[in-house]
């Protein structure tokens, strides 16, 4: 079987980067880091959670890591081949790896993550490893083998860390892993390894100093630091207190001015994997939520663009439907709704809504997130809905999601480089499990649609996903799942003498493996 090779220019790349650090990178230091809110765990594979992957991307390691062109770069694999019919990847991984427990990593890890643990337990794996992979094999002690059903072209943007973490085998295997005890002292094989959770204050995370990267990372500590309110974590960075504001961090009205301290650099790179798309998640299963005409009516009456110009102070865009157009596949030529009170009353009318109370379970991630409910539900009361916010911390967000016990709720939910992985999960039928509130959580079952993207998922050609994938679009955008809000922006705030921080498609949350202090 002919097979292609991926390791040289990888590799090239690699040396090139650790070449031009090492010239400059200064050795040791500590940086504390803002986090908000703060997560319910740091198991990565059992919670997706942004503030979770922020933190546990630098305990846990994937295959590959991604530079900001979403092109795979080495990680816990150092080279690829995949045959050429794309149905074969075969992984080489990094030799002498430990888990930070000192136990040796082998492709046993592999194969049981890939193959029982993430299919299990992750949202976004799943539904691949299901319908795309045939098997997954232990060639050595050093050699992994995929061999997929059929060509699907995005697989190897599914290797990055949140998406496909690789956990310890023999922790986990036999083991209830939603209870396992050692959830709450994460081990992975990442460059920092966990030290200490203090409850509402701190995570700190440690130099691994047996990490497998020869020289890495350069900093001894991170401290990722839990400030409750907004307004304490910008006098925080203001004071000297924090070296970073992570994206959500501060409100969004405070990064102007935060930007223009002395010593403070701001940065949007980072999101390129993600291309978070925020909306409100609709739970179809029963009442009128889940009348289409109901459902129209909700999106003529939300002022999207007061939410883009005046919450969220201008970062971001409109979306038009399910992919972002930072995504590839994107298609803008879909029936779209402006803001129009009276053509949502007309709507809203005819769906025969009767003016019962709707829950909408608040999102409890900042002031922002609390301003843009209060602006929804006064808009949906100019239209005769009746909104009642409901506010919960974020375990019980996740708990009352993951269960499906809400009416309406934000969400943002990270594209992933290709709908197959990151869009796909929020509306396949195949993908309403209880458990995650990454999922298909609203309930939405369309046959139609979960062909469309079943087909585009193995189709092969580009030209042929791109037919599939806008004639989806234009389906979702008319029965409208779930209410598309925002294609957000996040910009990253760190001081200057902080560098090179921000150097993959996933920003912070792989970044410290390379960071370092002046």
């Amino acid at each position: 079987m002919r097979m292609r090779t991926y390791l040289a220019a990888s590799v090239a790349a690699l040396v090139f980067a650790v070449t031009s650090a090492a010239h400059a990178q200064v050795e040791g230091g500590s940086v504390s880091v803002v986090v908000t809110p703060e997560p319910p765990m740091l198991m990565q594979a059992l919670n997706q959670n942004g503030p979770t992957n922020m933190i546990a991307g630098n305990i846990y390691e994937s295959l590959l890591r991604f530079n900001e062109a979403l092109e795979p770069q080495p990680s816990l694999a150092q080279s690829w081949e995949v045959s050429e019919d794309g149905t074969v990847y075969t992984f080489t991984l990094q030799e002498n790896v430990t888990w930070h427990d000192g136990e040796p990593f082998s492709a046993d890890d592999v194969v049981f993550s890939l193959d029982v643990f993430l299919r299990e337990v992750h949202p976004r794996w799943r539904p691949i490893v299901n319908n795309q992979v045939e098997s997954i094999e232990k060639v050595d002690e050093n050699t992994v083998r995929l061999t997929l059903k059929q060509p699907f072209g995005p697989l190897l943007l599914a290797m990055e860390t949140a998406s496909a973490p690789i956990v310890p085998k023999h922790i986990y295997e036999g083991t209830d892993y939603a209870s396992n005890p050692m959830n709450n002292t994460p081990i992975g094989t990442g460059p920092f390894k966990f030290q200490e959770w203090n409850r509402g204050s701190y995570v700190h995370l440690v130099r691994n100093e047996d990490y497998w990267m020869e020289g890495r990372p350069y900093l001894d500590e991170i401290y990722w630091r839990f400030i409750p309110d907004a307004a304490a974590r910008a006098v925080a960075y203001e004071t000297g207190d924090v070296d970073v504001l992570t994206g959500g961090a501060v409100d969004i009205f405070d990064v102007p001015r935060l930007s223009e301290l002395e010593n403070s650099c701001v940065t949007n790179k980072g999101w390129e994997m993600f291309a978070p798309h925020a909306w409100i998640t609709v739970n179809h299963r029963e009442g009128i939520l889940a009348d289409q005409q109901f459902r129209q009516g909700l999106m003529h009456a939300i002022d999207r663009e007061f939410g883009r110009d005046v919450v969220w102070n201008g970062f971001g865009n409109l979306p038009t439907g399910p992919i972002s157009s930072k995504t590839r596949f994107y298609d803008a030529e879909v029936p779209t709704y402006d803001y129009d009170p009276e053509k949502a009353r007309e709507l809203i009318e005819a769906s025969g809504y009767d003016g019962e109370p709707i829950e909408f379970l608040a999102l409890p991630y900042g002031e922002t997130w609390t301003r843009w409910a209060e602006a929804i539900r006064q808009n949906l009361a100019d239209v005769g809905v009746d909104l009642q916010i409901v506010t919960t911390d974020v375990p019980g967000w996740t708990q009352r999601t993951s269960e499906w016990n809400f009416d309406l709720t934000f969400n943002f939910l990270y594209q992933l480089g290709d709908p197959a992985i990151g869009v796909a999960r929020s509306y396949i039928s195949s993908n309403i499990i209880k458990g995650s509130p990454f999922a298909n959580v609203g309930g939405y079952s369309n046959e139609e649609a979960d062909r469309l993207f079943a087909e585009a998922a193995i189709a092969s050609s580009d030209e042929e996903r791109q037919q599939l994938y806008s004639r989806m679009q234009a389906l979702l955008a008319e029965d409208l799942p779930v209410l598309w809000l925002l294609e957000m922006d996040y910009p990253t705030i760190h001081r200057c003498n902080v560098q090179n921080l921000v150097t993959t498609a996933i920003g912070v949350n792989d970044g410290f493996r390379d960071a370092w202090k002046e």
